[in-house]
């Protein structure tokens, strides 16, 4: 069955193309022209991927990407036309996976779609270790699920694929640059900082104080580690 990709853009050319190009890539492809056509076409039916223009009439990017966080970890890939950093970082803030700025090269469209797409349609590791606790986290790596102290914690793909990474290497310390290449599995456009704003983000959600966390830590000048202490 085809995957099914949302675009949003509100140039008719890039849509175009785009959908041209992926088309002939064997996706099935959904368009909208701006944030509210975004959404509703969102929610009547379900997609795999969301290629999503920062930019964007009646709701732009960020507002769209963090009303479908609320409820879904559908992978978000974001495109940009400005250069400033804030924008990025905003738009990692409220869930985005990535981000591309314009222009870019559809060659690198088309390999980041496939990297998103097959990370997230992989078969998880063998059933006997699925489930994997420390202190009162469960982690479940089939169904890709958190739990902490019982509660559900959501978290977007690559917040899963960050924890999933620690918690498999507890104890071990990943410097910024590696886990762009094991997490995000391509030669990364961005910078080391995308990695800091996950980081922070999934402290977040299952630290219960960050300023003393008891699963992600520090390695002044060297990057992070998760606890080795059950």
């Amino acid at each position: 069955m085809a995957k099914r990709i949302l675009l949003v853009d509100d140039e008719p050319l890039i849509l175009k193309g785009l959908r041209f190009t992926l088309e002939q890539e064997g996706y099935e492809i959904l368009t909208a022209a701006d944030g509210e056509e975004a959404l509703q076409v969102f929610f009547d039916q379900p997609v795999d991927l969301v290629l999503l223009d920062v930019m964007l009439p009646k709701l732009d990017g960020i507002q769209v990407c963090q009303r479908i966080r609320e409820s879904s970890n559908v992978p978000i890939l974001m495109l940009t036309a400005k250069g400033e950093d804030m924008d990025k970082i905003l738009g990692l803030e409220y869930g985005a996976d990535d981000y591309m700025t314009k222009p870019f090269n559809i060659l690198e469209v088309k390999a980041r779609i496939k990297t998103v797409l097959r990370r997230a349609s992989q078969p998880a590791v063998n059933e006997e270790k699925k489930i994997i606790r420390v202190h009162d986290m469960e982690v479940n790596i089939v169904n890709r699920s958190v739990t902490l102290g019982g509660k559900e914690i959501r978290l977007t793909a690559k917040e899963f694929d960050l924890l999933q990474l620690f918690i498999t290497n507890r104890g071990k310390v990943f410097s910024r640059e590696t886990m762009l290449e094991t997490v995000w599995k391509y030669d990364y456009m961005g910078d080391a900082r995308t990695v800091d704003v996950h980081i922070r983000r999934l402290r977040e959600k299952i630290e219960r104080n960050t300023a003393q966390p008891e699963f992600i830590f520090t390695k002044w000048g060297v990057g992070y580690y998760f606890t080795d202490k059950d």
